[in-house]
């Protein structure tokens, strides 16, 4: 359900597993506009599994950095090219529509045979012992039922997966109306970097598509034309001071669109055979370009787990560690966003004062040191998310736990994200591997690599001698400081998954 960049690339995973699907969008074209517009690094070295980051990359706009600014000041920078050098093959922002990516999306679904249904819509499910019975209507408005082994909404805020399952949806609603417009515009130097400023309670968040003046601007609309209800919405509306204290001169309006930014997320990532992705599961506000980046690691953490589970590969209780991951995570990014949003929007003296002068001072200084600003590059690119909870994470060998991305380790000929392509689970040795536990990898259809022991897997993090038992979706399952087929065969007992290959 949803044709959106989740449901899309749910569908590519899902059929690169070898599992059949059907994708039905109740919309009767792909959007032509949209608020989404950044792919972050995470984001792209999942779509290297599809074979899609450098078409990605090749159709964006590449931001090496975002530039803070308060009251026409330039206070501070996040270079993303020296925060994230050695950490990923992607060290940058890619800006990029999301209707241009959405078409990307179908087209690479089009290569594999898989076309949207269109203009169906759920009315209604029932779940039964072995599949899920799907009411649909169709574009001809007749209503037929169909039987799935699962179903996965995917179909945005407010979902009718989420309804028809009677799931909460809690949180709230910002009291202020913001805009997203694309223009032409001047903007400052770097112009082919992001930009984000604060002014007197107001702000923008510049993003341009190429250094020639095409941009996307998210900002407030003007209190007072928000609360006139009955008033259509303009571009000369928008609240101007941090726009103008920047210096942008907007010269061309293409679009313009108001919303209201939710922060809520729902009481059941799972039901039954049925699962909640994206919108549908989590929704918060823009500050850090984090929702459309979460729904895509939300498809790439679900499909693998499906597939197994269909495959036989695993038992039933691996899909239940979707909703332990995906829910802890949207938990902890609806809060921190909410924080950071609440902040921008505050107004007060003493708001005023802290958002003009103290964070500001607090993010040049954070952004001055290497470590901090390495941490801070992480967590806004989703390179450092981590699932050290699920009941798939466990053991540590050097600085890597179970439940921690797999690093990216550059090498002479290749780097390890190459051997981790195939969407299977791997077995990368910092050494050689016991004869018995590569009998046991064979047996249970785990690839195994030997690396010879560099100083760049030093400095990722890794033990000399460690095997780390590397999860489809590129997490470290295991982490083993020294190979063996006992703490192998725990861990699987444990997990549920890996069942012996027949």
């Amino acid at each position: 359900m949803g044709a959106g960049p989740t449901g899309l690339a749910l569908a590519l995973w899902l059929d690169r597993h070898r599992v059949k699907v059907r994708i039905i969008d109740r919309s009767a074209a792909p959007g032509t506009a949209s608020r989404a517009v950044v792919i972050h690094a995470r984001t792209l070295e999942l779509y290297r599994q599809l074979g899609l980051a450098e078409r990605m990359v090749a159709a964006g706009h590449v931001s090496d950095g975002i530039h803070f600014w308060a009251e026409g000041e330039r206070r501070a920078d996040l270079v993303f090219g020296a925060a994230g050098t050695g950490m990923t093959p992607y060290p940058y922002v890619l800006i990029l529509p999301q209707d241009r990516h959405e078409q990307l999306l179908v087209e690479a679904l089009a290569q594999r045979g898989i076309a949207v249904e269109r203009e169906t819509e759920l009315v209604g499910l029932e779940e039964q012992a072995d599949h899920v019975l799907a009411r649909l209507r169709d574009p001809d408005s007749q209503e037929r039922s169909v039987a799935v082994r699962y179903l996965a909404g995917c179909d945005g805020a407010h979902s009718a997966v989420r309804h028809a399952l009677g799931l909460a949806f809690e949180g709230g609603t910002y009291e202020h109306v913001f805009y997203v417009a694309d223009v032409q515009a001047a903007i400052p130097a770097p112009t082919g970097d992001a930009h984000f400023a604060l002014d007197r309670g107001d702000f923008v968040a510049v993003f341009p598509y190429n250094e020639h003046g095409h941009v996307r601007l998210i900002g407030a609309v003007r209190d007072a034309a928000a609360a006139a209800a009955d008033t259509p919405l303009r571009y000369e509306d928008v609240q101007s001071d941090a726009l103008h204290s920047l210096g942008v001169e907007v010269t061309q309006v293409n679009w313009f669109s108001t919303y209201r930014v939710h922060h809520r997320i729902a009481s059941r990532f799972r039901q039954g055979r049925c699962f909640l992705l994206g919108d549908a599961a989590h929704v918060h506000s823009p500050a850090g370009g984090q929702g459309m980046n979460t729904g895509i690691a939300d498809a790439a953490n679900l499909a693998w787990k499906l597939a197994a589970v269909l495959r036989q590969e695993a038992d039933e209780r691996l899909l239940d560690t979707y909703e332990a991951e995906r829910r802890a995570f949207a938990l902890q990014l609806v809060a921190t966003t909410d924080r950071a949003f609440t902040l921008v929007t505050r107004t007060g003296r003493l708001a005023e004062l802290v958002k003009d002068h103290v964070a500001p001072a607090v993010l040049a200084a954070v952004f001055a040191n290497d470590h901090l600003r390495r941490r801070a590059f992480g967590l806004v690119s989703q390179t450092a998310l981590a699932y050290p909870d699920s009941p798939l994470s466990t053991g540590r060998a050097g600085t890597l736990h179970g439940g921690d991305r797999f690093p990216w380790i550059a090498g002479e000929e290749g780097d390890s994200f190459a051997l981790l392509q195939d969407g299977v689970w791997v077995a990368y040795a910092c050494g050689l591997v016991p004869e018995q536990v590569r009998a046991w990898c064979v047996q249970h259809g785990v690839q195994v690599h030997e690396a010879p022991w560099t100083a760049a897997q030093a400095r990722a993090g890794c033990a000399r001698g460690a095997l780390y038992l590397v999860r489809p979706d590129m997490y470290v399952g295991l982490a083993l400081p020294h190979p063996e087929v006992a703490a192998l065969e725990a861990y699987i007992q444990k997990a549920g998954c890996l069942l012996p290959v027949s």
